[in-house]
């Protein structure tokens, strides 16, 4: 039985909304974490099985794929101009930390590449 995890988080300067579906695809959980590594760290570690996360390129990105990367199996920084789906439908947090996770688990994000620091120069 697949236990893998699929993150979807709609990240901003204070707070970042959370959607975690199973490998089936059924919502896990839904939740409202602060935009720190700590918040960020906890809640990791708080869940099981082999992890995916994304989240959009956004001024948090560099710095959220720097504390998520040792904590995954996958982090997808992801083009927000290329996730079409996210543009159906109602435009607001919970829904688009879902559609990300959902996207995520199917397979369809296109990543934005985030190096190691040693690379960055």
């Amino acid at each position: 039985m697949k236990c893998d995890k699929y993150i979807g988080c709609d990240l901003h300067q204070a707070t970042t909304v959370v959607t975690v579906l199973d490998a089936e695809g059924k919502v896990a959980m839904e939740t409202i974490i602060a935009t720190e590594a700590a918040a960020m760290i906890r809640f990791l570690k708080s869940l099981s099985g082999p992890l995916h996360i994304t989240f959009e390129e956004t001024t948090q990105a560099r710095w959220m794929y720097d504390v998520v990367r040792g904590y995954v199996s996958e982090a997808i920084v992801c083009d927000p101009r290329r996730n079409k789906l996210l543009a159906e439908g109602s435009k607001a947090d919970k829904p688009d930390a879902r559609k990300l996770a959902e996207l995520l688990r199917a397979g369809l994000l296109r990543p934005v590449y985030h190096g190691h620091e040693a690379t960055r120069q």
